[in-house]
């Protein structure tokens, strides 16, 4: 797997590519008002008691939503107390200073129509600081294993293996970390245990700011794809060389020497280095509903502003209505990683109604989502026969990306 490290307009683009197949795409724009994983010490706006939320004052200008169930407050005798109980309103008021991180990014939108909840980014109190094997949450006492562990036995093993090292509560565990070497994972949780002593002596004063932006497009592509074989990582200018020296250097010291710089003829040429790799085609198809499978079938992808609506359709592939809907299942799952489309999603495929069939393809849909970096529910077959689905995406989609990139 190569890594593409390339900028627009001040604006960061990378990305992933497998025998020239584009496999991850993540995008910077240079207009992004809140980063996803960014740390803010905010101040209580309001309290919306009708919503049972708070407004927060990000840094002067952006605005956070902080939901009930995301408040995290301390009793008297030190201990984490979750929101969600009572009212927001009785765990804090209005002028408040508090730490928060935003769950969601933030793209601003010239829209007189959108909600309140669409005009800002979601925030919580529940701060976590994502490493490349693990994540550190200081508010969590005990160590977790990553839920995209399947295997019930390795899972305990894992767990077992955190707790008999000192120095590692509050860890999750990544997927990527199955079979890491346990003093690689020492000396992250140390990394990431120093990174939020220094981040806390900022939480301090009456002005809301700013303290630390969330990963950027370098670091959240290298993180989300630590447990795969990384073979280059190519970047055409200094500054992004630098960039991605500095994190490697920090939490993936084997891929520093993987960092190439590239001289092009036209390094000044918009994204010249994806026109080079010859990838730009495949980026621009994203921006277009129609799916032209390797086989001869076809995806219609329409999103509305309720849900995406996905349909398969056979078109001159010739093969079984199981084999079309199992090569259908792979590209959903890229297509909505790469396309960062998120919410309720609800899939047509060819028709099916064999139990065990059925079940080969939820099988299918669940490897196809099992090293996507968001949280994606399979809920199954509905009454008409459809699949549904939820993504819970931690950015704006590669469309708004785009829009916002390119405008």
């Amino acid at each position: 797997m190569d890594i593409l490290i390339e900028e627009l307009d001040d604006g960061l683009w990378v990305a992933a590519t497998e025998n020239g197949r584009v496999t991850g795409l993540e995008i910077d724009p240079a207009r992004e008002a809140v980063r996803w994983g960014g740390i803010y010490w905010g101040r209580v706006m309001k309290i919306d008691t009708a919503m049972d939320c708070a407004f927060i004052d990000l840094d002067g200008e952006n605005v956070g939503l902080l939901h009930n169930a995301d408040v995290r407050i301390f009793d008297s005798k030190g201990r984490v107390k979750k929101g969600g109980d009572v009212a927001i309103g009785k765990l804090i008021e209005p002028g408040q200073m508090i730490g928060v991180q935003a769950k969601s990014g933030y793209l601003p939108k010239d829209d007189d129509d959108l909600t309140p909840e669409d005009k800002t980014a979601r925030v919580s109190m529940d701060i976590t600081l994502p490493g490349r094997y693990l994540i550190y949450s200081p508010v969590m006492t005990e160590n977790r294993v990553s839920s995209r562990v399947k295997d019930g036995r390795l899972k305990k093993q894992l767990l077992k293996m955190l707790e008999s090292i000192d120095g590692m509560q509050g860890c999750i565990l990544r997927s990527s970390a199955v079979g890491m070497q346990t003093d690689i994972l020492i000396r992250e949780a140390h990394i990431l245990k120093n990174i939020w002593t220094e981040v806390q002596g900022f939480f301090d004063g009456g002005g809301a700011s700013l303290i630390m932006d969330g990963p950027d497009a370098i670091q959240r592509t290298l993180s989300d794809l630590a447990g795969e074989r990384i073979q280059r990582i190519e970047v055409v200018t200094m500054e992004r060389f630098e960039q991605a020296e500095e994190w490697c250097e920090i939490f993936a010291p084997d891929l520093v020497t993987k960092i190439e710089p590239i001289e092009l003829k036209d390094p000044n040429a918009e994204l010249a280095l994806f026109d080079y790799r010859d990838i730009m085609d495949q980026i621009e198809s994203l921006s277009v509903p129609y799916v032209v499978m390797p086989e001869g079938g076809s995806l219609i992808i329409q999103k509305t502003s309720a849900l995406t609506a996905i349909d398969v359709n056979r078109g001159n592939d010739r093969r079984s209505a199981l084999d079309i809907n199992l090569t259908a299942a792979q590209e959903i799952g890229r297509h909505l990683r790469l396309r960062n489309l998120g919410g309720i999603i609800t899939i047509d495929f060819l028709k099916i109604t064999d139990k065990k069939q059925r079940a080969l393809l939820l099988e299918a849909l669940a490897t196809a989502f099992a090293y996507d970096p968001c949280t994606v529910q399979i809920h199954g077959f509905t009454p008409l026969g459809l699949i549904e689905l939820t993504r819970q995406r931690r950015s704006p989609s590669l469309q708004d990306r785009l829009d916002s990139a390119l405008n």
